[in-house]
């Protein structure tokens, strides 16, 4: 009996488990190479990503409060999921969100938030004009040189960039006081690195020869950017051993016999007829890197997810299971390296997630990605699969272990649905039509707008039919003691609040990218700007805070007094 009652409470425990599912949001993408793209902080979770249309966006949790609120970052931006924001918490609470255009601008954007925290008012947005094009910030403050900010990305001639960034300002402003600098050449066009820091002194990179398409076999390799208490960076192997320092010129890697008996310590992986590509790199509790990549082989058609430990004296490689082909839609035409991908977990580095395809309950190479959890003893023996999802109507994609969660918070974010291509354009007018999924199975969370109608704070909403013919002006007008109007701007499409004699512009235009769909041929540093034929204007306000929302996204935030809502 004392049996049978353990396997009933095994049972629902795994139903339980398994149904602890929410949506974060309806449309939205990541790729895996800009972090953190979710982050945990005091009493928030902050979830980024992109969706079709070309919005940059996020979804800011607050527990304390029990309120969820989306945020539109950025309005008609390029519509790639190289594109989601990354998050950074800068030293006074204010919370730095960085995003940038994949490989044609030379800029990186950013936002900072105006209180500590709370990303649901966001100051203006600014950009940091850089000498190459930009893609995959990954942000760093580190407590040897903690009035700077190290930003790497992938930049200068396709390869793995890092600079210095003074603190910002009053009004956001910073730049850069380190100038941008290439940290490797490498003899492949297109090195993919993903980054983790000590917090301390140390960034960890984790890196390909080049993309896995163009390289086979295609090699791993690892180096330590020493920050140097803030004296110039210096390129270090796993050993401490100095390779370079950067501002004297850029550390060349190859996949040659010479170079591996030269540098043996900057090589991870060198499996022959393996193209190698990278999903995450993390530090266990000895500060030793850890690294979750696949497997893929010459035909590019199956995939074999691995983890690689470092002992301190060498690589400890473990398999983990299958994981396939690539996951999405048209990965017979494109994209075959596209795995379903890994995600560590930060707290317990032994512990794994996977996207990997179920059919039955058992694995099947076509069948539909479900979310799996692995962990790998002290011996290197890795445990049987558990499911996080199963029976999903759509392929799960791209696990991410949000940083700093806690329990009973949200730990785990994927995505979820059909995904033909990482943009929108001819060809692919789809492009990635996802949702973002979370495992997080409790109590509802509030939204301001429904706050709002329990409450005495005051609420408007109404959708707008826009003309294109006359696509600015005064969309309404609310009467009362102080004359508020909502105005599009003729010069750039903003829209703008006046309340009395104080105008007060959004950053996000009113227009979205969908004409990439079919005017778009790729990254060509092109706009494509599409009038929305309607939008959906909310107001609420609690006698100090207007709140200005479009389409369910918090677009402004304004605080005034006396202001009526007839």
């Amino acid at each position: 009996m004392k049996r049978i009652l353990t396997i009933c409470l095994l049972l629902m425990s795994l139903v339980l488990r398994l149904s602890a599912q929410t949506i974060v949001t309806d449309e939205g993408a990541w790729c895996w190479f800009a972090d953190p793209r979710a982050l945990h902080h005091g009493q928030y979770s902050y979830i980024g990503y992109i969706d079709v249309h070309g919005n940059v966006k996020a979804t800011q949790y607050d527990w304390k409060r029990h309120l969820k609120t989306d945020v539109l970052v950025r309005s008609f931006f390029q519509p790639d999921d190289h594109n989601n924001p990354t998050f950074l918490v800068l030293p006074d609470g204010r919370v730095m969100i960085f995003y940038t255009r994949h490989t044609d601008e030379p800029r990186i954007w950013y936002r900072i938030s105006r209180k500590p925290g709370d990303i649901t008012a966001l100051g203006e947005e600014k950009y940091l004009e850089t000498r190459a094009n930009t893609t995959y910030p990954s942000p760093f403050i580190m407590s040897d040189d903690p009035h700077h900010i190290y930003l790497c990305w992938r930049g200068i001639n396709w390869h793995p960039t890092i600079a210095r960034l003074t603190m910002p300002d009053a009004e956001d402003n910073c730049h850069f006081d380190y100038e941008p600098h290439q940290v490797v050449q490498s003899t492949g066009a297109r090195p993919y690195a993903k980054y983790i820091s000590n917090g301390k002194d140390k960034i960890y990179v984790g890196y390909t020869t080049g993309h896995p398409d163009n390289e086979m076999p295609d090699w791993l390799y690892i180096n330590i950017i020493d920050i140097n208490h803030g004296n110039g960076p210096i390129l270090r192997d796993i050993n401490g051993q100095q390779l370079k320092r950067l501002d004297e010129g850029v550390f060349r890697v190859s996949k040659t016999e010479e170079y591996a008996s030269a540098y043996p310590a900057t090589i991870v992986d060198r499996t022959p007829n393996v193209r190698n590509w990278i999903w995450q790199i993390a530090l266990d509790r000895k500060k030793h890197p850890v690294i979750a990549y696949p497997h893929i082989d010459a035909s590019k058609d199956n995939h074999t997810y691995y983890y690689a430990r470092w002992t301190g004296k060498t690589w400890q490689h473990i398999r983990i299971c299958e994981a396939g082909h690539a996951f999405h839609q048209s990965w017979t035409q494109t994209e075959k390296c596209y795995s379903g991908g890994m995600a560590i977990d930060p707290v317990n580095p032994s512990t794994l997630y996977v996207s990997v395809p179920i059919k039955n309950g058992s694995y099947d190479r076509d069948g539909v990605y479900e979310i799996y959890q692995y962990s790998i003893d002290k011996s290197g023996r890795v445990t049987e699969g558990t499911p996080i999802t199963r029976n999903s109507p759509k392929n799960n994609a791209r696990p991410y272990v949000i940083p700093g969660a806690k329990k009973g918070s949200i730990r785990l974010a994927w995505m979820q649905g059909d995904y033909q291509y990482w943009m929108v354009r001819r060809g692919y007018p789809q492009g990635f039509p996802t949702a973002i999924l979370c495992d997080y199975n409790g109590k509802p969370f509030l939204t301001y707008r429904e706050i709002a109608e329990q409450t005495l704070i005051k609420k408007f909403e109404k959708q707008f039919q826009l003309d294109p013919n006359h696509y600015d002006g005064e969309l309404f007008r609310i009467d009362g003691t102080t004359p508020f109007t909502y105005s599009i701007s003729p010069v750039d499409y903003r829209p703008e609040i006046h309340i009395g004699d104080k105008t007060y512009r959004s950053t996000n235009r009113l227009l979205s990218s969908d004409n990439w769909a079919t005017q778009s041929n790729g990254t060509n540093g092109d706009e494509h700007p599409t009038l929305l034929p309607s939008v959906t204007i909310t107001l609420t306000y609690d006698g100090h805070t207007l709140i200005i929302y479009r389409d369910g996204f918090v677009d402004q935030v304004i605080e005034v007094k006396g202001l009526e809502l007839h």
